[in-house]
C-alpha cells in the first residue's frame, strides 16, 4: 500500500510541470498569407487570411504550423506568416473598450465583433489593454476577445 501511495504521489509531482509546458501559443498573421489542408505547398490551398488576425497554434513543425482561427478552423499556415505581435478578435455583437480597466469607466471606443485588435499589454482582472488600428487605446473585457 505504501508503495502505491509513493508512485501516485510521484506521479502527481510530476504531472504538474508537465502541464504548464502546455501553455496554449498563439500568434498573428504577419501579412496575407495561404492557409493550406497539409503541412506543404503542395497541399490544397484553402483560402487567404488576413494580415492581424490571432491564431492559436497547435502543432509546430520546422516551416509550418498547424493552427486554430476564432471559429474552429484547423488549417495548416507557413511559420514565417507569423508574428511575435498579438492581436486577438473581438467575439461578442459589439465590445465597449473603456478609458480604464472598470465598467464604469469613460468608453474609449465600441468594436463589432469580428475587428482585430491589438494587444498592448498583459490581461489584469479581466481587462486587456489594445489598440485599434485608427490608434483609439483602451482596455477590453477579456470575455469579449478570442486569442488570450
Amino acid at each position: 500500500m505504501r508503495t502505491l501511495l509513493h508512485r501516485i504521489a510521484l506521479a502527481a509531482a510530476l504531472a504538474v510541470p508537465a502541464a504548464a509546458v502546455h501553455a496554449i501559443e498563439y500568434r498573428s498573421v504577419a501579412e496575407p498569407a495561404i492557409m493550406y489542408d497539409s503541412p506543404s505547398d503542395k497541399g490544397k490551398r484553402l483560402f487567404i487570411i488576413a494580415a492581424g488576425t490571432p491564431l492559436e497554434v497547435v502543432v509546430s513543425l520546422d516551416k509550418w504550423a498547424k493552427v486554430r482561427d476564432a471559429g474552429g478552423s484547423i488549417n495548416w499556415i507557413e511559420r514565417r506568416a507569423l508574428s511575435e505581435k498579438r492581436t486577438v478578435m473581438v467575439t461578442s455583437a459589439r465590445a465597449v473598450v473603456r478609458q480604464r480597466p472598470a465598467a464604469d469607466a469613460p468608453v474609449a471606443f465600441e468594436s463589432a465583433k469580428d475587428v482585430v485588435l491589438e494587444v498592448t499589454g498583459s490581461a489584469n482582472e479581466g481587462w486587456l489593454p489594445v489598440r485599434h488600428k485608427d490608434g483609439a487605446n483602451g482596455f477590453v473585457r477579456v470575455t469579449e476577445v478570442w486569442g488570450l
